[in-house]
């Protein structure tokens, strides 16, 4: 694959807002130590509230009702446990040693995905150059969607924000079954080997046992201790994945993805116009951050543009520290968007609908 420059920031100047706005944010909203233990007690809370759940499927499951709530119920803790405590602890926000960080990503195989590349992806490419074409992985697009403005149109698009309702609902299957076999061999569009030179053996046997682990106690166990129909519990497993994905799609696409999005491209030198802090302002939004129930199950995804800013710090502290971005937002004039959840979802699909179709050339400046 052609080797691409790696974007490159504008400078921060002496009077740059960030520096002003992380002195305050170290100052004082980091000082409060009881927002991190909370978030080391959330955190393993909900990874005991899933195996709960997982011992509920064995132990109740040959109640049809019951097999298939207390798998989705499964399938709603994965997502919320992944964009809580896996998320945090990628960025080595979780624990304050980065042994115990590292530790617990490990426990992201046993939901079959695999650690290592995730955080490559994750860190190296969607934090690094967020909706930069060809470097943000998580908005890295094929044929069958069209998101940035100079993709290939094809006739299809234009009902793009009509079936895309029934393709999102497969996000974590693909995660799993599919997306982590084409990073890790895949020779075509291969984002991932734009930061890694070599994979190391040991993480190609390891992806391998994650997902062999993951459907053996997750799917087979089940079929065998059960007294139901094995295509009874495939349905179920089934309905963990679905009702997981639309529960995490929603936080994917609220975040980066809407009508007014915006997707920086580089000079022939790899320069980008913004510095890096102004990058993640522009690019990043803010979702329901008055709701409670949002912020327990989104984590740091509600407060998006403090996550992007703050990438090292816990989710439990960005409620606080989302008013002084807004207060420096207004005294410096700059970018901040903060939805409703269904806004910003609705927002998506209206993008969709508008990159489904040949765009007016008066409007995109071509003339």
């Amino acid at each position: 694959m052609e080797k691409l420059k790696r974007p490159v920031y504008l400078k921060a100047g002496t009077d740059d807002f960030f520096k002003k706005m992380r002195t305050e944010v170290n100052d004082t909203i980091l000082q409060n130590s009881s927002l991190y233990l909370f978030n080391i007690i959330k955190s393993l809370g909900l990874l005991i509230l899933f195996f709960l759940f997982y011992y509920c499927i064995l132990r109740f499951g040959n109640s049809t009702p019951l097999l298939f709530l207390f798998y989705i119920l499964c399938g709603i803790m994965m997502i919320v446990l992944f964009i809580n405590a896996f998320h945090d602890a990628a960025h080595g926000a979780l624990f304050k040693k980065a042994k115990h960080n590292e530790w617990f990503m490990y426990v992201l195989e046993l939901f079959g995905g695999n650690h290592w590349l995730w955080t490559r992806r994750h860190i190296n490419l969607h934090h690094a150059y967020p909706n930069v074409p060809d470097w943000d992985i998580d908005i890295k697009q094929s044929d069958i969607i069209r998101i940035f403005p100079n993709s290939p149109l094809f006739n299809y698009h234009k009902y793009q924000h009509i079936y895309m309702w029934l393709i999102y609902p497969f996000y974590s299957l693909n995660w799993i079954y599919i997306r982590d076999f084409k990073d890790f061999f895949g020779k075509k569009d291969n984002y991932v080997k734009k930061v890694v030179d070599k994979i190391p053996p040991k993480e190609i046997f390891m992806l391998f046992a994650a997902k062999i682990i993951n459907l053996f106690y997750l799917l087979f166990i089940p079929m065998y201790v059960l007294n139901q129909p094995w295509y009874f519990v495939l349905g179920a497993w089934f309905a963990m994945h679905l009702s997981g994905s639309v529960l995490g799609v929603v936080a994917l696409v609220s975040t980066h993805v809407d009508e007014d999005a915006h997707f920086p491209v580089t000079d022939p030198d790899g320069n980008l116009s913004a510095t890096w802090a102004m990058h993640q302002m522009i690019v990043t939004k803010d979702f329901s951050t008055n709701s409670k129930l949002a912020n327990f199950l989104y984590g740091g995804f509600t407060h998006h543009v403090a996550h992007h800013l703050f990438p090292g710090v816990g989710h439990t502290y960005y409620p606080y520290i989302t008013p002084i971005i807004r207060r420096y937002a207004q005294e410096y004039d700059l970018p901040y968007t903060s939805y409703p959840f269904y806004h910003a979802v609705r927002s998506h699909f209206r993008m969709l609908k508008n990159k489904g179709v040949k765009e007016n050339i008066m409007m995109t400046g071509e003339i």
